[in-house]
């Protein structure tokens, strides 16, 4: 199972670059719009993502600062939230290269952002719908690019293996 996590660590590092590859062409008018995505636009579905992944290593691992928001606006200027993305992505790495097949058999415990309910859950489904969720709301994104007329990547898992295979991921 260990591989599974693995591969998926790394499409998600290589579909955010792509994504913010795209997303950096935007104007900031664009990059700020409300498209109608369920975090309203570019910024809003970005920083949900990041602010999320941050949510979900601080139950993971217990260590690091989550916000207390699912909107939450985790940088303002669009470069800095690469910059963090770009970090954040290498730190998604790390941790899953880090993990054992014990650790993968075992469980969280946790509490939700929007409520003071408690759930243990065992990891390997907490990390398919971490790597999942990143999946939807890049989605999103593409959508709101395409909506604007941009060109959008390709961000299929397929394309990722297939580079991965070809030495170029």
């Amino acid at each position: 199972m260990k591989d599974r996590y693995s591969t998926f660590a790394g499409y998600n590092a290589w579909a955010n670059r792509r994504l913010y590859d795209a997303a950096a062409r935007l104007s900031d008018a664009e990059y700020r719009a409300d498209r109608g995505a369920f975090f309203k636009s570019m910024h809003g579905t970005l920083n949900h993502l990041l602010a999320t992944d941050r949510i979900w290593m601080t139950r993971f691992t217990g260590q690091g600062h989550a916000p207390d928001r699912l909107d939450a606006i985790v940088h303002e200027h669009f470069a800095d939230l690469w910059a963090d993305r770009t970090a954040f992505d290498r730190r998604i790495v790390d941790w899953i290269d880090g993990l054992d097949e014990a650790h993968l058999g075992g469980a969280i415990r946790y509490r939700r952002v929007s409520t003071p309910d408690e759930f243990v859950q065992p990891l390997m489904p907490a990390l398919d719908h971490w790597f999942n969720h990143q999946t939807h709301h890049r989605g999103q994104a593409h959508m709101i690019l395409t909506t604007l007329g941009k060109p959008a990547p390709e961000l299929d898992l397929l394309y990722y293996q297939r580079e991965v295979a070809a030495g170029r991921a």
